[in-house]
């Protein structure tokens, strides 16, 4: 199965969303906060099962920028300094198509370690 690439990104500063729409007619909106936190960076899944690091107070983060990375990714940089995440567009679909269940387990860890967004 081919990897879906986005067709268009769109930045949305004001609402703080990542807008991808694809092919297909598919159209998905990954916030800021949300991309922060699942971002595929060692600083936040860390280097191997069970080291990754829960990000806390990243609800007001702003995305500065978006790069290109070849033909494969993006690097977006963010607000609090973090900018080393490369997010192919095989990951960013998953994103896309696992947001619920993925937002509901970040708000679970949080709950359980008494953090907070």
């Amino acid at each position: 199965m081919p990897i879906p690439i986005p067709t268009n990104l769109v930045v949305h500063q004001q609402s703080k969303f990542l807008e991808l729409s694809y092919a297909d007619g598919s159209k998905y909106q990954l916030s800021f906060e949300f991309l922060r936190v699942h971002s595929p960076s060692a600083e936040v899944r860390g280097h191997g099962p069970g080291q990754e690091v829960l990000q806390t107070g990243k609800r007001n983060v702003a995305l500065l920028g978006v790069e290109p990375v070849g033909h494969y990714a993006i690097k977006p940089s963010f607000s609090d300094g973090h900018d080393s995440g490369l997010f192919t567009w095989d990951y960013l679909h998953e994103l896309c198509t696992h947001q619920d269940q993925l937002w509901q387990d970040y708000l679970l860890k949080l709950q359980s370690a008494g953090s907070s967004r």
